[in-house]
């Protein structure tokens, strides 16, 4: 008989009770992350191969004395058999601690502390441990304090900038104690300090402290990662890195345009819901303590996205569209749901799968490797011959009246100006929300690009606030 499940960073096989200390490392990386089982008497094929049954009894003793006493702080096993068909298997399970790190007492902390990487067993990093000290005082990764930072290293225009776009609006002076409920600063030793996520979303250089914590994106010729077309390091605040990761993608991405007499219609290639969400988890649920950048490659054929870190929960990559999160950065999760980012937590995936069924496109692949997450969304394969470039094409109105009422899809190579300025074709005014709800970029985004065709004179504003408004400059 063979088993289903497959080894993962909550199950692992043995075939026998090894001679060495491994199965105590493994307990150590399952009480230090989710928990777990090993299964003993099952081959590397998943076969149930049994265990001699005359020796159970020997075995299940031995098993909790050692773990029992290898540990700091203790670890507590349910070790017990179960009969499947005419076999007999040993089940060593281990439930997830609360008083993390536990670590190998013979060897340490520092040297002897285990977690598991997807089905390996390996030793933690400073990093990792500093983690997950944290996490046994029942804190999360973001909460943690910058101490060489202090609360001058924080952009205070960004924050009343979120805090009046709160649902409940603004209307103090930004208090220590606001700052405080966000986890934004700590308190210790007699003063503040801005944690890893305030730094992430409001620091005036999020890099100086945190130098991986960023983004970079590549656009490849062909299919595979020789050679770049081109390359951008998105750096900044989170909202930044955003902002130029998605402008970068959905600028090398084709555009369609579908246009039946004065109306036009805006296309993607390929789902835009989709490459948010999957941009939203990567920052959301990256593991911060690992020095590596968030990486997006665009090829030929599909566009890759690479989080360092594992999922941040027992998740097993085929049941991602039941809904089920965890979270590993509170304080970036919870500013991102105010601020609207992100609407409910674990629809994520379930958008990502759904979209790619609706246009009826290759199933989008997501990997969880030795300590990183890897989502690749096939692009669509594209007639070329049926697309044409808007460039060739002086005016819009030119177009129309050379192909009549024929429906003609264009690819857009053109630049985010003429995005904005090609709302005016539908509409005398335009408004933020309007640019927001099209484009669907970040509101900074829109902002920018707005005063630049302000500041060209290609629009004029009219009042101010929320009830502003845009028109041609031609317009009376």
């Amino acid at each position: 008989m063979r088993l289903n499940d497959t080894e993962s960073s909550i199950l692992e096989f043995k075939r026998e009770i090894p001679q060495n200390d491994q199965i105590i490392k493994t307990a150590i990386g399952f009480c230090n992350l989710y928990g777990g089982k090993i299964i003993v008497g099952v081959d590397d094929d998943r076969n149930i191969i049994g265990i001699d049954e005359t020796k159970i009894d020997q075995i299940i003793e031995s098993l909790n004395n050692s773990i029992y006493d290898s540990s700091t702080p203790p670890i507590f096993p349910k070790v017990y058999s179960q009969r499947i068909e005419d076999k007999v298997v040993l089940i060593i399970e281990i439930s997830e601690g609360a008083k993390k790190p536990y670590f190998r007492t013979s060897e340490g902390m520092e040297n002897g502390t285990y977690i598991r990487m997807g089905n390996s067993t390996v030793k933690s990093t400073v990093e990792i441990i500093q983690e997950l000290e944290w996490q046994g005082k029942g804190k999360y990764h973001d909460e943690i304090p910058v101490y060489q930072a202090d609360r001058s290293d924080l952009d205070e225009n960004l924050i009343i900038e979120f805090l009046k776009n709160r649902k409940h609006g603004y209307k103090d002076s930004i208090t220590d104690k606001i700052l405080k409920s966000y986890k934004l600063l700590i308190y210790e030793q007699s003063r503040f300090f801005p944690t890893i996520g305030a730094l992430l979303l409001f620091g005036k250089n999020p890099q100086y402290y945190l130098s991986e914590s960023f983004i970079i994106c590549t656009h490849f010729k062909g299919v595979e990662g020789r050679n770049a077309i081109a390359s951008v390091d998105c750096t900044g605040t989170l909202f930044q890195q955003i902002d130029e990761a998605l402008q970068f993608v959905f600028n090398r991405l084709y555009k369609s345009y579908t246009i039946k007499g004065l109306q036009r219609a805006e296309v993607l290639e390929i789902p835009e819901v989709a490459v948010r969400e999957v941009l939203y988890n990567a920052i959301v649920h990256r593991n911060y303590s690992i020095n590596g950048p968030i990486k997006i490659a665009i090829y030929e054929d599909r566009l890759e996205i690479f989080s360092p870190g594992l999922f941040p929960g027992p998740l097993n990559v085929n049941d991602l569209e039941q809904g089920i999160t965890y979270i590993r950065n509170m304080v970036i999760s919870k500013v991102f749901r105010e601020t609207g980012i992100i609407e409910k937590l674990g629809s994520g995936f379930i958008s990502l799968f759904s979209s790619y069924r609706e246009w009826g496109l290759e199933k989008p692949t997501v990997i969880e490797g030795l300590n990183f997450v890897k989502c690749i969304l096939p692009r669509k394969k594209l007639k070329q011959q049926n697309y044409f470039n808007y460039n060739s094409i002086d005016k819009v109105e030119e177009c129309k009246s050379f192909y009549g009422k024929k429906t003609l899809t264009i690819i857009d190579e053109s630049s985010d100006d003429n995005i904005i300025l090609a709302l005016f074709e539908r509409f005398d005014e335009i408004t933020m929300n309007l640019v927001l709800k099209r484009t669907g970029w970040a509101r900074a985004t829109a902002g920018r690009r707005l005063k630049k065709l302000l500041d060209e004179r290609k629009i004029i504003k009219i009042g101010a606030g929320r009830y502003c408004r845009y028109r041609l400059s031609s317009m009376k």
